[in-house]
């Protein structure tokens, strides 16, 4: 139904500076708008896989916080534009917390109240209206006719196995720790999320094996997006389609970065050309239902074949790539696997005579850095139900943090050459190279969750003859 047919029937339960096109409702509709329904009878669900494992989550937290009362809000719609709204997601720390995920309702609030040493947890959220009310009909945003049905407390509480109460009982106390204000909360909830479960690692495979199908996508459209103006475009409505259609949608906005846009390294207006002879780096993670996102990253030959330049930086992008996963083992400084990672393109860069000073000098952590310009970007962040999860951990149990069995995290070099950069040849300007897997790390030393997605040149020039062929 569009907007301006709604705009006939439906009338806001509180008025606004929409009230003006709205027409009434009519005594008749008001008289049996209630009655003549079927009876919906309720089956109560048995627990979602999910749920054990966001216990020992919530379990995890009270520990941390005796006898202090913890109130993790979902978050509320956000508006797009006067009365149309962002898709809802709900704040990663709550949906990690509640095992709640991309069916999560807005407004709702986990809260843990402390009681003998321990805390009670519940789960408040807006019960769903019934046909007897108003806001059945009349309200556009929870209304049943509008949005489709909405979950029950009942329904909730057996699937989440968590206690649920209606969101009007919840009321704020004096010295309460709320997400996002509280510093000390907002951390914990974060470095919480630095050693993945098992479902959790189930579900990034998940989220990778449909990246990986919207990677042979977009190579099976490539003629496509080379015959549309905004071939680029073409590209990121392809893996959207199978991000949409096997998950949730993508975790972030897709790169699409044809030609000298793979210069720009958060390229995503994705409206330009997509050219034979180019490369095209493509940056898209699907996001399962779960809200857990792949983050992958493949730069791809427009035409199927790489020239001799083309090559070269790729496979040098490919050799900092395997350093950083050699350099990622148990006990290692995350921040280590960015410098193995970074000693090959100082190598390189030099060995092409591009830097002014030797690769040594160049890696000198005080004077150095003149490699850095072909490669702003760190090598890795961490990856889970946010593209970069964990952020407001601390520094020491992140960037100088020691790799852990659990871990779940990128590595992801490049090598950018401006197209007006004067300091590297001509054939080099507007080459952008990035190569990204996902990384989990294990007892017995790192596992690249997206290594089926092939990695070297030849093995991308044969993807796309097999795909396309």
């Amino acid at each position: 139904m569009s907007t301006a047919e709604r705009d006939t029937i439906a009338e806001p339960a509180v008025e606004n500076s929409n009230t003006n096109r709205k027409q009434p409702f009519p005594r008749g509709f008001l008289d049996t708008i209630s009655t003549g329904w079927a009876e919906r009878p309720e089956t109560l669900p048995a627990p979602r896989a999910q749920a054990s494992y966001a216990a020992a989550r919530r379990a995890a937290l009270s520990d941390a916080f005796p006898g202090q009362r913890l109130v993790i809000p979902a978050g509320s719609l956000k508006q797009r534009s006067n009365d149309t709204d962002y898709v809802f997601r709900a704040h990663s720390a709550f949906a990690h917390l509640t095992g709640w995920a991309s069916d999560a309702e807005p407004d709702s609030i986990l809260v843990f109240e402390p009681v003998d040493g321990a805390h009670e947890v519940t789960l408040y959220f807006r019960e769903r209206a019934d046909r007897t009310t108003t806001e059945f009909y009349a309200d556009a945003t929870v209304g049943e006719f509008w949005i489709g049905p909405r979950p029950s407390l009942a329904g909730v509480a057996a699937d989440l196995d968590i206690a649920t109460d209606h969101l009007a009982a919840f009321l704020p106390v004096d010295g309460e720790l709320i997400l996002d204000d509280d510093e000390e909360l907002t951390r914990a909830v974060s470095e919480l999320r630095l050693i993945k479960d098992d479902f959790e690692i189930a579900e990034m495979r998940k989220a990778v094996e449909i990246t990986a199908a919207g990677f042979d996508d977009i190579i099976r459209e490539l003629p496509s997006a080379v015959a549309h103006a905004r071939g680029e475009r073409v590209v990121e409505g392809v893996f959207h389609r199978r991000a949409r259609e096997d998950g949730n949608g993508e975790g972030y906005d897709t790169i699409a970065a044809s030609g000298p846009h793979a210069c720009y390294l958060h390229w995503t207006r994705n409206d330009g050309t997509v050219v034979p002879g180019d490369l095209i780096l493509v940056d898209a993670g699907a996001e399962a239902d779960s809200l857990y996102t792949a983050d992958i990253t493949r730069t791809l030959p427009v035409s199927g074949t790489f020239t001799e330049v083309q090559r070269r930086v790729y496979e040098t992008v490919r050799e900092a790539a395997d350093a950083a996963f050699a350099a990622a083992q148990v006990g290692v400084r995350f921040r280590d696997v960015h410098g193995a990672a970074m000693k090959v393109i100082a190598e390189r860069v030099a060995e092409w005579g591009l830097l002014p000073v030797t690769a040594e000098e160049a890696l000198d952590a005080d004077a150095g850095g003149q490699h850095r310009r072909y490669m702003v970007h760190g090598t890795s962040h961490h990856l889970g139900i946010d593209v970069h999860d964990c952020a407001q951990a601390r520094r020491e149990m992140y960037y100088d943090g020691i790799l852990a069995p659990g871990m779940v995290f990128t590595i992801e070099p490049g090598l950018y050459f401006q197209i007006d950069d004067l300091t590297v040849p001509v054939d080099l300007r507007g080459i952008g190279v990035r190569i990204e897997d996902d990384i989990l790390m294990t007892a017995d030393g790192p596992v690249n969750l997206s290594a089926d997605i092939p990695r070297t040149a030849d093995e991308v020039e044969a993807w796309i003859a097999r795909v396309q062929g």
